[in-house]
């Protein structure tokens, strides 16, 4: 847990259910590990598994008061994330029509690695930095990529 500067405290642990997602949207707003939906198995329906390729697909929506600091967080994170076991790529974006809000992009070889990231020393700094700069607690989402899955 750390706080994000507003009073309030945001969670980054448990965003990942514990199996292959195959469709999910986990938040509408600030993560609640308690609105975490169900993930999709096929083993739920009787289906056979396809040969899918598992992928985890995360954002991260900050909106900061310090706009400067926050860039300076975020950069570092990006470079050091993308060094992680499993990362296939971060993307760090800035908005254009919100200035100090910031989007990051994770891809992971599967939910696990995703998971084990997420619970790694490279996050927590991370989210212990953003202490007092952050204007709200960040949106935190997980997302299907059905581009990579064979969808004939």
């Amino acid at each position: 847990m750390a706080s994000n500067g507003g009073g309030g405290r945001f969670d980054i642990d448990g965003t990942v259910p514990q199996a292959t997602v195959r469709s999910a949207v986990v938040s509408d707003g600030p993560h609640q590990p308690s609105s975490l939906p169900e993930p999709l198995d096929d083993h739920a329906t009787g289906d056979a598994p396809a040969a899918e390729i598992e992928l985890a697909i995360v954002t991260m929506r900050f909106d900061a008061a310090d706009p400067g600091a926050m860039l300076a967080i975020l950069s570092k994170y990006v470079v050091l994330t993308r060094m992680q076991p499993g990362c296939r790529n971060v993307d760090l974006c800035a908005s254009v029509t919100r200035p100090g809000r910031y989007l990051l992009i994770q891809k992971w070889d599967s939910a696990a690695t995703q998971r084990a990231h997420f619970d790694s020393a490279v996050m927590v700094e991370m989210a212990q930095a953003c202490a007092g700069i952050l204007t709200a607690a960040p949106d935190i989402d997980l997302w299907d990529g059905p581009s990579a899955h064979d969808l004939a």
